[in-house]
């Protein structure tokens, strides 16, 4: 690939120009939360449902918002801890 001269315009990369703003996974509202979990969970998750995790003792940011990791962590050590209870089966 060529490097271009000063005098020629550099063209973005065809990417780049078509990159939107996107969500931060490391800070999503509640409303953001509920909506990236329906669409790839297969399963509607509403905010009502986030609020209720977050009730429960699921980590937020200090803004409020949600780390989609640490979220997701708390969900399945939360899960594994229901199972337990149930003697390894989950309540489902």
């Amino acid at each position: 690939m060529s490097t271009p001269r000063e005098d020629q315009p550099v063209r973005p990369d065809s990417r780049q120009a078509e990159r939107q703003p996107g969500l931060n996974p490391a800070a999503l509202s509640v409303t953001d939360t509920a909506r990236l979990l329906t669409r790839v969970g297969g399963r509607s998750i509403t905010e009502a449902m986030i609020e209720r995790d977050i009730e429960d003792g699921a980590p937020t940011n200090a803004d409020g918002t949600i780390n989609l990791v640490h979220f997701a962590a708390w969900l399945v050590r939360d899960m594994a801890d229901s199972a337990s209870a149930n003697g390894g089966v989950r309540g489902d």
